[in-house]
């Protein structure tokens, strides 16, 4: 969990830095990131089965497997490491999805892969860890940074609500047929003015998810 001295300190640094995201801190308050005790394991997984899929359907979906898999509300590797491949499929995952999902419990399982570790790695380390494991690349891996291990400094350059947020905020407004459009950042522009935010880029990135999604608990 992340201190609420640690996330006030982030949110004065941030306003400081950067006038428009100042009046996005004011706009929702404070920030609440870091706000529950997160197990690892499971955020992996529940990464793995929302990968490319809408939060109202990755949210049935996870539903399906933990009932399948006697999970109730937290899933272990001990859920997955015999699991039958048949029955993963039927909740509605897909074949690459549910061999990860058994990859990795299997991994953890037999302890090749240690998430005490992990956090003792630098952010970097930690990505490249992450990626090395099977359905796990560098978007996945940087939120489970995020919403995992409570790493302040991470900013997800692939992230596409991310991208529109910062372009809501930073770019040039531009106006056509009685609607407005906002100016496609460049991956330069971007992590230019996102440099601005270091140490507390996932503090920031929180600000900017609210833009495109409003008060979704997802972001907690």
């Amino acid at each position: 969990m992340i201190p609420a001295a640690t996330l006030r300190a982030a949110e004065a640094h941030l306003s400081r830095r950067d006038k428009k995201l100042a009046a996005l801190i004011e706009r929702y308050g404070p920030c609440t990131l870091g706000r529950k005790r997160r197990d690892p394991f499971h955020v992996l997984c529940s990464s793995i089965i929302g990968q490319q899929l809408s939060v109202k359907a990755a949210d049935t979906i996870q539903a399906r497997v933990a009932t399948a898999v006697l999970a109730g509300a937290r899933f272990m590797p001990a859920h997955f490491i015999d699991a039958e491949f048949e029955l993963l499929r039927a909740c509605g995952l897909s074949n690459a999805k549910s061999r990860w999902l058994i990859a990795i419990a299997q991994a953890v399982h037999r302890g090749e892969f240690s998430f005490a570790k992990l956090r003792r790695m630098d952010d970097e380390t930690a990505i490249e860890t992450l990626d090395a494991l099977p359905g796990i690349g560098r978007w996945t891996a940087e939120m489970f940074l995020m919403f995992a291990l409570d790493r302040l400094d991470i900013f997800s350059l692939g992230d596409l609500g991310l991208r529109r947020g910062l372009n809501q905020l930073h770019g040039r407004k531009i106006f056509s047929d009685d609607s407005v459009k906002f100016e496609k950042l460049d991956d330069d522009a971007t992590l230019k003015i996102a440099a601005r935010w270091a140490p507390y880029r996932s503090i920031a990135s929180w600000y900017l998810w609210r833009i495109v999604d409003g008060d979704s608990g997802s972001w907690t």
